[in-house]
């Protein structure tokens, strides 16, 4: 028999076995003696005093059964092969679903393997030279492995979560992120991962390119037949598996000059806002020290301010600042973690919805590019403020609010450093006056959140595609361009690990329902 229940454990006592299995068999009035409990989720709720609050299963007078269940791989044909270009999540996951499906996926990626791209992390945090084809955002898994590996998603209608999961902790993850409520692996354990995953997909028949940038298409008759790539190589498919993420704006350009239809859509932008963790364990805790088995705290914020939503992005406890830019004369910054979480700072994106209504006036004249264009304007303002350099402005949160520069800055983790700067006015008016309010209606909800301790930092601005690349519902093929399928985050339909994956493998289950 087994049967599931919900129970609620101490800080102090996550680790004992035998009390979760007194508590559950108390709840349930069994002997303890005969069963065996699996925790089968676990979340923190902090409204009181914090608790783990765990759903658990429980066996009794059986084998426990394993949460964990292996896709088994086998070698793709070449009768059939598609062109995945890019190898984010959504290009990965995408591969391994082709091979699913016996088709050979042959990935395209327009930076460096996963150890090749660390020298040029540590160029652009030390020395401030950004490579533009080797950063935070292009390279090997994309933006996301080495920008923290948050796997919480909303996006479980959309597809399958656990499977995700699975292929990860088949690939190497722990376990835990089976069971948590808001898994998250780490920039430390992403790497690994990943290179895994790249290796299912060469042992089962795939091909995997680097330095490979797509600087053409191949399209005849409303037909994708292949790309070309870095001006010279021809590379032909039975279809092309678009995955190149929010910030490869160059491939944007190549669909225009093809005449592909592009949409415009909205997106945030922001700041960066960093506070002391600690202050953040004690606003979210309610106690003056975090227990030891209490992970560091996080949070989630947003409301309304003059008909846009405000809210809290990508919310890194215990994490890092880095320098997210990808090419030239711009700024941008993104938050991660490594998996103990255990900086002494906390940071989050605080972002303002921003709309047609923003940009048009002024950079209407783009048509489709104006949002992008309305983007780029941010980065090269904050990139001029900051000194030309990676280094970024910034401002305490109440001189913030009261429109001064701050005579002083707290120590930061953002290695490239900081500089006192206007950020209100950096920001455009409509982003910083929402901001603004914002910042109370959050202190309302987290006494303390506003504080001198913390600090602005400017820009945030890639918290999604400012373009769609519009595709068939049904089939999530383009709705004019015949084997081309957008996916993930840089066609406008994912934002995050999971939901970018599970929108890749999406695609190639569309793909080989055609051609298998």
């Amino acid at each position: 028999m087994v049967k599931e229940t919900d129970i609620t454990i101490w800080p102090s006592s996550i680790n004992n076995t035998e009390e979760i299995k007194k508590q559950a068999a108390k709840r349930l009035k069994l002997k303890q003696n005969e069963i065996s409990v699996q925790v089968i989720r676990k979340s923190i709720d902090s409204r009181k005093k914090p608790v783990y609050k765990l759903r658990v299963k429980v066996y009794v007078n059986e084998p426990e059964q394993p949460l964990f269940s292996p896709v088994n791989f086998s070698k793709c044909k070449n009768d059939k092969k598609v062109i995945v270009v890019g190898s984010g999540p959504a290009g990965l996951f995408g591969a391994l679903r082709l091979i699913e499906q016996g088709i050979k996926p042959v990935v395209l990626e327009r930076g460096k393997d996963v150890q090749d791209r660390r020298k040029d992390l540590k160029k652009i945090n030390i020395d401030q030279i950004v490579n533009t084809e080797s950063n935070y955002c292009f390279g090997e898994g994309g933006a996301g492995t080495y920008s923290d590996g948050k796997l919480y998603t909303r996006s479980t209608k959309r597809g399958d979560v656990k499977r995700i999961l699975n292929l990860l902790v088949q690939h190497g993850a722990d376990p835990a992120i089976l069971v948590e409520a808001h898994p998250h692996i780490g920039s430390n354990n992403l790497p690994n991962i990943i290179k895994s995953i790249r290796e299912t997909i060469l042992e089962n028949g795939g091909e995997f390119h680097f330095n490979s940038k797509v600087t053409d298409l191949i399209i005849d008759n409303k037909t994708i037949k292949g790309v070309v790539v870095n001006d010279s190589e021809e590379y032909t498919a039975d279809a092309v598996l678009l995955a190149t993420g929010h910030s490869a704006r160059d491939i944007f350009y190549l669909l225009d000059k093809h005449k592909v239809k592009l949409e415009a859509k909205d997106f945030a932008m922001g700041v960066r806002i960093e506070h002391p963790q600690e202050l953040i364990d004690t606003i979210q805790y309610h106690q003056s020290e975090r227990h030891k088995n209490l992970p560091a705290a996080e949070y989630s914020l947003a409301c309304q301010v003059s008909e846009r939503g405000v809210y809290s992005f990508c919310m890194c406890p215990g994490g890092i600042l880095v320098p997210a830019t990808t090419g030239k004369e711009e700024l941008v910054l993104n938050g991660m973690s490594v998996s103990k979480r255990n900086s002494p700072y906390a940071n989050a994106g605080l972002v303002v919805s921003v709309t047609e209504k923003d940009w048009h006036k002024k950079y209407g004249k783009h048509g489709v590019f104006a949002g992008l264009e309305y983007q780029k304007a941010l980065e090269r303002r904050a990139y001029k403020a900051g000194g030309e350099t990676q280094v970024a402005p910034a401002q305490r949160v109440t001189d913030f609010v009261k429109g001064k520069i701050s005579s002083t800055l707290p120590d930061t983790s953002y290695k490239p450093g900081i500089v006192s700067a206007p950020v209100h006015n950096i920001l455009t008016q409509n982003i910083s006056k929402r901001l603004t309010r914002a910042l109370q209606v959050f202190n309302s909800k987290m006494k303390g959140y506003y504080t001198e301790e913390a600090k602005m930092i400017a820009p945030e601005t890639r918290t999604s595609s400012p373009i769609r690349i519009p595709r068939d519902r049904k089939s999530l093929m383009h709705v004019e361009i015949k084997g081309l399928f957008p996916a993930g985050e840089g066609a406008g339909y994912a934002g995050g690990i999971i939901s970018a994956a599970i929108d890749g493998e999406n695609c190639a289950k569309s793909i080989g329902e055609i051609l298998v």
